[in-house]
């Protein structure tokens, strides 16, 4: 039987690998690492740029720190020197200057109206502890929410349906061996092609993200929670596509057009934020949210009213949440094998 089911599998994740129709799945999947490139790229220039202009107008972190409002534009640069950049907008009785300064590490802007100095503003540069913030924030929302549900649509329903479509499903079905066999094994190739697909792209996403930090914050980031956090996120990633990939695997044997439940699934899953915590427990993100390591915040920009509606519930337990999302795998599984021995083909309604 096991021989049989890793028969179906390895030809199923040839066809699944070099679909045509699977190429955007892949796209779907690296797309959060190119930008996370872009984004290191972007902040390595950016530093760069700050150190060069540090040397050109040297200044120590402490000088500008003591820089307080209601100083005068000549105490400032009594103070601090010659800003690198200045900005200044005059009009009748009112007179708006900006002054930068950098210290090689951060940058700080000091807003001046008629010559008195009414607000500052430092922006730090990135560090690990945000950017990790920032990496949940976008894993969680988008990555699971999107990505991989998507992913997971296009791989696991066309394992049948698509054959549907293409009749070519009744040579599977004509050949000598149990029904439940050929689900298991195209269970397994999806499966195998989902983690893969989107572990990968886990993967580069951290590394990315960490590309333009120096070896020595890398290295000790590792050292402390890095590991453990790295790992955590790729398993959640692999259980998503677990629990997503035979969702959609059923939905391709229950449903003639798929893409209605998946939709349903996707308002659920996004409206669970909303819902009231013994309804939370019904939805597939509820447990992987609560066994990722970083926890993402709401948008900061959402109105009183949205996080009013917001409710709240105690995340499970890190072993209750991988067996939670076993068990719904298994029972959605075991669905699907007892409407594939009962499953007719007439191409003709197809």
């Amino acid at each position: 039987m096991i021989a049989q089911i890793l028969a179906v599998a390895r030809l199923e994740l040839a066809k699944t690998f070099f679909s045509r129709r699977g190429l955007w799945v892949y796209l779907l999947a690296l797309a959060p690492a190119a930008l996370y490139l872009i984004h290191a790229i972007d902040v390595t220039h950016d530093h760069e740029a700050r150190q060069a202009l540090a040397a050109a107008h040297p200044v120590a972190t402490a000088t500008l720190l003591s820089v307080h409002t209601g100083m005068s534009a000549d105490d400032v640069v009594a103070t601090a020197g010659e800003p690198y950049a200045k900005n200044e907008f005059r009009r009748r009785n009112l007179e708006v200057a900006t002054f930068r300064y950098t210290d090689g590490e951060s940058d700080f802007a000091f807003f001046f109206r008629n010559g008195e100095l009414i607000r500052t503003s430092q922006q730090d540069r990135c560090n690990l502890q945000k950017d990790s913030a920032i990496f949940a924030t976008v894993f969680q929302f988008f990555y699971l929410r999107l990505a991989v549900f998507f992913g997971c649509v296009g791989i696991f329903t066309n394992l049948f349906r698509g054959e549907m479509l293409d009749k070519s499903l009744h040579f599977y079905l004509l050949a000598p061996m149990r029904r439940e066999i050929l689900l298991a094994g195209k269970y397994v190739a999806g499966l195998t092609a989902a983690v893969t697909t989107f572990v990968i792209g886990t993967a580069l996403q951290i590394a990315a993200l960490s590309w333009h930090f120096e070896p020595g914050a890398v290295s000790k980031y590792l050292q402390g929670p890095g590991w453990g956090q790295i790992a955590a996120y790729l398993g959640v990633t692999a259980l998503a596509c677990a629990g997503y990939g035979s969702l959609f695997l059923a939905a391709g044997l229950l449903f003639r057009n798929p893409i209605l439940p998946a939709a349903g699934v996707l308002v659920w899953e996004g409206a669970i934020l909303f819902l009231p915590a013994a309804l939370k427990k019904g939805s597939i993100i509820f447990y992987l949210q609560a066994l990722c390591p970083v926890v993402a915040s709401p948008d900061p920009g959402m109105s009183l009213v949205q996080r009013l509606l917001i409710s709240s519930a105690e995340p499970p337990a890190a072993w209750a949440a991988v067996t939670g999302l076993l068990a719904v795998t298994a029972v959605v599984l075991v669905l699907a094998a007892w409407r594939v021995r009962r499953l007719e083909i007439n191409y003709g309604t197809e």
